[in-house]
C-alpha cells in the first residue's frame, strides 16, 4: 500500500474530480460514512450514546459534519462544535453543516468563553470525541483557540477518534509542535500518511486503520508516489519459496568481517542471525587473537583467523587477504564489534572501494565513513548500510533532531547521495533506496530498543541476500527482524534481549511463508 504526502494527496483528490467526474461532495460523504462507522466499531453501538464532534472550517471539518448525520440517524446523541472561523468554512464542509441544521443538530461556534464551557460541559457526559479539527494540510503550531480545543479534548480522559490524523501532527513528516491530539484511533481516508508512522505523530494516532472512501485505484496505486508500506503482502511476495532440491550452497555463502576486543558477541549474534534467516553457509572473519574463542564459542559458523596489528584488524597485507577470502562469498556483512582502529576504519573503506559482491555496511563499518561520505558512492556496487539515527547523523553531519525535522527527506535524500540502500533504525524503520523509493516497516516494538538488536538485523538481512537478490533483502530482513521481534515481545515484553529476536527468526519466517506448524507443504 503506498503512503501520501499532503502534495499527492490533493493532486488525488484534484484528478479524482477532473478526471473521473467524482464530486468532492460524493467523497466526503463517503469519508463521513466511514468515520461512524469506526465510531460504531469503536463503542459497540451508539443508540443513545452522547459523541461530542470537533470540527474546523476545512475539509476535515466536512468529515465530521457528516459522521455527525451518520451517527445521528443511528440514534446517537450528537454535540457538533465548530473550532474554526466560520466566515472561513469552505463551500463542501458549509454544505454538509446546512444539512445538520436543517435536521434540527445545533453546531456551536467556540467564539465565547461561555461556548467554550459548553464544551467542557459536552466532554463530561460524552462517551466519544470525534476530532475533525486540523487534518492532513495543517503544518506549524495550532493557532491560541486551537490549542485550548486540543488541549481540552485531551484533558476530559475520554477516547477520541481522530479523522484522517491527529489534529496537530503533520502528516508529511510526524512533528508536533506544541499540542496534538492524544487519539485512541485514527481512521485515515484513501491512503496512510507518514505522520502516522514517524514519532511523535505515532505517539498520537492510537490505532490506525484505512478506509476506502471510493477513491479509483489507479490514483491510489500511481508509480509517481515514492513511499510504501512494508507489511506481510509486500514481504511475502518477495520471499521465494525454497526448492526441495535446495542445499547448503544455493541458499548463499556470507562471509562476516566482524568483532573486536570485548566486542565478540556482536560478531556471533550477527553471524548466527544470517544462519537463522536461512543463509546456507556462514563463515565470520575475526582478528587472528579472537578466533579460538569465538571457535568455541560457535557450533555452526565458521570462523577464520584475520591479520591483526596491535589487537585491532588491519595492517600490511590485510586488504589482499581479506579481498582473497572474500571471493569464495556470495555476500559479506562487515561492522558489528568491529572496533574503530585507525588501521581497521582504513580497511573497510578500502575493501568497500574494491569488492565487486553484495555489501552490507552496519555498526563500526559506518563509523569508518565519517568525514568519507562521498566514497560510498564509489562502491562498485550500491551497498546496504544499516545506521541508527546517531550513526546516521554521524554520517550526514547533521544532529539527531536535525533528522527528526524531516526524517523521510532526509532518509532519501541521504539513500540517492551516497548511492546505497539505506535500512535507518528508528521506531519505524525505512528502508531508501538511490532511486527515491521509500518503505515504511509496519512490524516491530519498543522491546527492540535493546543492545544487539541491529547486529541481528545487519545478519538477517546479509543472511537473505543470496536467497532473495541484494535488492530485497534490506526489505525481507528488516520485516523478518521487526516480525520476530514481536513474537519475542508477545512473551517477554520489554525485557527483550538480542537473542530474544535472533530465537524467533525461523518462527516469523515460517509465518511468512504460511507453512503450518510442522512446515510441511
Amino acid at each position: 500500500m503506498k503512503l501520501s504526502l499532503v502534495q499527492e494527496m490533493r493532486e488525488i483528490d484534484r484528478r479524482a474530480g477532473e478526471e473521473y467526474g467524482l464530486p468532492e461532495l460524493l467523497l466526503m460523504e463517503t469519508a463521513g460514512g466511514k468515520v461512524a462507522e469506526a465510531a460504531i466499531a469503536m463503542l459497540g453501538t451508539v443508540k443513545g450514546r452522547q459523541i461530542s464532534i470537533a470540527a474546523g472550517s476545512g475539509n476535515n471539518g466536512g468529515d465530521a459534519f457528516a459522521a455527525a448525520r451518520y451517527l445521528a440517524n443511528r440514534g446517537a446523541a450528537v454535540k457538533v462544535f465548530l473550532a474554526g472561523n466560520p466566515e472561513h468554512i469552505k463551500h463542501s464542509p458549509a454544505v454538509m453543516r446546512d444539512v445538520l441544521t436543517q435536521m434540527g443538530i445545533a453546531v456551536h461556534t467556540l467564539t465565547e468563553k461561555r461556548d467554550m464551557d459548553r464544551l467542557r460541559l459536552s466532554l463530561h457526559f460524552t462517551d466519544l470525541i470525534i476530532d475533525g479539527l486540523l487534518g492532513t494540510g495543517f503544518a506549524g503550531a495550532p493557532r491560541e483557540k486551537m490549542r485550548e480545543v486540543i488541549s481540552m479534548l485531551n484533558a476530559s480522559g475520554k477516547p477520541i477518534l481522530a479523522i484522517d490524523i491527529a489534529s496537530g501532527v503533520e502528516a508529511d513528516t510526524g512533528k508536533v509542535a506544541s499540542v496534538a491530539i492524544e487519539a485512541a484511533r485514527t481512521v485515515t481516508l484513501g491512503l496512510p500518511k507518514p505522520g502516522h508512522y514517524l514519532s511523535p505523530g505515532a505517539d498520537h494516532t492510537g490505532k490506525l486503520s484505512v478506509s476506502d472512501i471510493g477513491i479509483p485505484y489507479p490514483l491510489l496505486t500511481d508509480d509517481a508516489m515514492r513511499q510504501e508500506l512494508l507489511d506481510e503482502r509486500l514481504a511475502t511476495s518477495l520471499l521465494p519459496a525454497r526448492i526441495r532440491a535446495a542445499h547448503k550452497g544455493t541458499c548463499g555463502r556470507i562471509l562476516v568481517v566482524a568483532g573486536s576486543r570485548g566486542m565478540t558477541g556482536a560478531a556471533a549474534m550477527a553471524s548466527q542471525a544470517a544462519l537463522r534467516a536461512g543463509c546456507g553457509i556462514v563463515t565470520l572473519a575475526v582478528p587472528a587473537s579472537l578466533q579460538p574463542l569465538l571457535a568455541v564459542k560457535l557450533t555452526e559458523v565458521m570462523t577464520k583467523p584475520l591479520l591483526e596489528t596491535g589487537g585491532a584488524l588491519g595492517g600490511e597485507g590485510a586488504l589482499d587477504e581479506l579481498l582473497a577470502l572474500a571471493g569464495d562469498y556470495d555476500g559479506v556483512l562487515m561492522g558489528p564489534g568491529l572496533g574503530r582502529a585507525p588501521q581497521t576504519m582504513e580497511l573497510v573503506r578500502a575493501f568497500a572501494m574494491a569488492y565487486d559482491k553484495p555489501l552490507v555496511l552496519d555498526a563500526d563499518a559506518l563509523y569508518a565513513f565519517r568525514d568519507h561520505g562521498a566514497e560510498l558512492a564509489k562502491c562498485p556496487q550500491p551497498p546496504v548500510i544499516t545506521p541508527h539515527l546517531g550513526e546516521l547523523a554521524g554520517l550526514t553531519g547533521l544532529t539527531v533532531p536535525d533528522l527528526r525535522e524531516d526524517l523521510l527527506g532526509f532518509v532519501r535524500e541521504a539513500a540517492q547521495e551516497y548511492r546505497a540502500i539505506l535500512v535507518a533504525k528508528s521506531e519505524c524503520t525505512l528502508v531508501a533506496y538511490p532511486d527515491g523509493r521509500v518503505y515504511f516497516t509496519t512490524v516491530g516494538n519498543p522491546g527492540m530498543a535493546t543492545a544487539g538488536a541491529g547486529d541481528v538485523l545487519a545478519g538477517t538481512i546479509a543472511g537473505l541476500l543470496e536467497q532473495t537478490g541484494s535488492d530485497q533483502a534490506p526489505l525481507v530482513g528488516t520485516f523478518l527482524h521487526g516480525r520476530a521481534g514481536d513474537l519475542a515481545y508477545a512473551r517477554l515484553c520489554e525485557g527483550l534481549v538480542a537473542t530474544d529476536i535472533l530465537q524467533a527468526l525461523p518462527e516469523a519466517r515460517r509465518q511468512l511463508e504460511n507453512l503450518p506448524a510442522d512446515g510441511r507443504m
